[in-house]
């Protein structure tokens, strides 16, 4: 993720500061605010876009890549808080052809007052093409006046990147396989796959008995026998468009996300004891708990720090007290995140946790399940442990001999449980441009088996199932949760399964029911197969070295 900082008068720029923060090529330059109306209270952000390694085809998967671009403000030194931008009347520039598409809130979603504004937009190639995507003089309408804003206030404005892949809509094919706990049609009981299609299936136990028609699993399911269970109304199954993040979140985007938030929000998304009233840090490695790096995350904070202002944290993966150099780590996945820790970044940045379903829908795509196969498509993994180059660095690589018929992933038998590596770790090697070298999916997104695990919402328990696919609104709860209906893990205080105000909730995401794990990480070899359901019901909050987070956003 890219962002850049701009303080401005909305009548006129007072000053231009801050600092890039990439991920993974993706960078965003020259933020100003132009062309202000005050009696439609609106002004454009204008900025600069530019990503290596873009694409748009129309064959095979015919599909794109994109960046989610979104505005957060604050007006003189209050809170950040997200901008709503326009649902039309955005420009984008010169350069690259591009489009612009505006994600909406959900109509259903209460958060808001306004009716249904974008939390972001997705810029992408308008035609087939392939390379580096730039564009400058680019421009996002902001509607300030929704969000509250006078027309001569003081801000500060931070703009956000964050490169997708767009998976397109279609039928697929899910489970299969010789993997030891799979999706699976109902009443098969020789692994027999499924097909989803634009009706949503119904759940049911694995059982001779049960309907050829219904989806069942061999494992991490509540349900038995001929039971059955349907979704909510609105359960992402894969077969609608989304996009989805290319990359794990890293730590330097995890550094940037808790850079805005309040220090009670902050204390509530690091493991270390940050709460107000502290001015002392030991365990100064925030993610871990621990004073000195632990499974390669360098996120950090100083040793002294103030009682009750927020703390500034940075990247420092050589730990010589100096943040955010060249080789601190920033583009290295961020583990150590707990359900509710990936939970929170989705809701702010305007994303929304994955389905399993759409977990296995971004790995193979139309194409036949493989037995044992990993998210390139083939059952075989390179063999030789790595070699890691620039470790740290935005160029991080690593030494290895490339197959045309072993992919390659950050698992235990190619890195062991040393810690994830740089997202796109592979497909940057100049050697390796191929889908099985370079580890990516049918569609292009990278490291889906491996480096760090997959949180996906599970379709083996009622709370998994009750998830209707909202996304996130660009806000928390005060105490840093995620507050978005039916996520798993919500807990509204008059309904369990909601946080919405008007039920009286004031409690977000604070546990994990109804989430479950895929795609393997470095810990890991067997389960980073793309039909492999061994953790798919874990409803695990706890922090770990090899959890980590992946967002995704339907179309609209």
């Amino acid at each position: 993720m890219n962002k850049k900082n701009v303080l401005l008068l909305l009548f006129s720029v007072v000053l231009v500061s801050g600092q890039i923060a990439r991920a993974n090529n993706i960078q965003i330059s020259n933020i100003s605010l132009t062309g202000q109306n005050t009696t439609s209270d609106f002004t454009m952000v204008q900025f600069d876009l530019t990503w290596a390694n873009s694409w748009r085809v129309n064959s095979g998967p015919s599909n794109w890549d994109a960046a989610w671009v979104f505005v957060k403000y604050r007006v003189g030194s209050g809170p950040w808080l997200h901008a709503f931008l326009d649902n039309s009347g955005h420009n984008t520039g010169s350069g690259t052809a591009a489009s612009i598409a505006p994600g909406l809130l959900n109509t259903a979603n209460v958060f808001n007052a306004t009716t249904n504004p974008a939390m972001g937009a997705f810029v992408h190639r308008s035609g087939n093409g392939a390379g580096t995507f730039t564009q400058t003089g680019l421009q996002l309408r902001w509607n300030y006046g929704a969000n509250g804003v006078a027309d001569d206030a003081v801000i500060t404005v931070q703009v956000f990147a964050i490169e997708m892949v767009n998976v397109p809509q279609g039928s697929f094919l899910v489970g299969g396989g010789n993997e030891g706990q799979r999706l699976t049609r109902a009443n098969s009981l020789n692994n027999t796959s499924f097909q989803i299609t634009a009706t949503a299936p119904t759940i049911q136990g694995r059982s001779s008995s049960s309907s050829a028609t219904n989806l069942g699993a061999t494992g991490s399911i509540d349900l038995s026998g001929t039971t059955t269970a349907a979704l909510a109304t609105g359960y992402p199954t894969g077969f609608n468009a989304f996009y989805s993040m290319k990359y794990e979140i890293t730590q330097g985007q995890y550094r940037d996300f808790l850079n805005t938030l309040t220090r009670t929000q902050q204390a509530n998304r690091v493991a270390t004891n940050i709460t107000a009233g502290t001015t002392t840090v030991t365990n100064r490695f925030v993610m871990s708990n621990t004073s000195t790096l632990s499974a390669r995350n360098g996120i950090r904070c100083d040793a002294t720090i103030d009682a009750n202002n927020p703390v500034t944290f940075y990247c420092d993966l050589n730990n010589n007290g100096t943040g955010n150099e060249a080789a601190d780590g920033e583009w290295i996945a961020c583990n150590w995140l707990s359900w509710q820790d990936g939970a929170a970044y989705m809701d702010w940045a305007g994303l929304r946790p994955m389905t399993e379903l759409e977990f296995e829908k971004a790995c193979r795509g139309p194409l036949a399940p493989v037995d044992g196969e990993y998210a390139w498509g083939t059952p075989s993994i390179t063999g030789s442990l790595y070699t890691i180059t620039g470790a740290g660095t935005s160029t991080e690589g690593i030494n290895t001999n490339y197959s045309s018929t072993a992919g390659n992933a950050v698992t235990s038998s190619t890195w062991g449980a040393i810690g994830p590596l740089r997202v796109g770790v592979f497909a940057a090697n100049t050697n390796n441009s191929g889908r099985i070298t370079s580890g990516a999916t049918y569609y292009g997104i990278m490291e889906m088996s491996g480096n760090v695990t997959e949180r996906a919402v599970t379709l083996g328990n009622v709370a998994g199932r009750s998830y209707t696919g909202l996304h996130g609104n660009g806000s928390l709860f005060t105490d840093g949760s995620a507050n978005v209906d039916f996520w798993p893990g919500i807990n509204g205080n008059s309904n369990p399964n909601s946080a919405n105000t008007a039920f009286g909730g004031t409690i977000g995401v604070t546990n994990a029911a109804g989430s479950g794990n895929r795609g393997g990480s470095a810990n890991q070899t067997t389960q980073a197969r793309v039909s492999d359901r061994v953790s798919a019901n874990s409803n695990s909050d706890i922090r770990a070295s090899n959890f980590g987070c992946r967002g995704v956003r339907s179309t609209q």
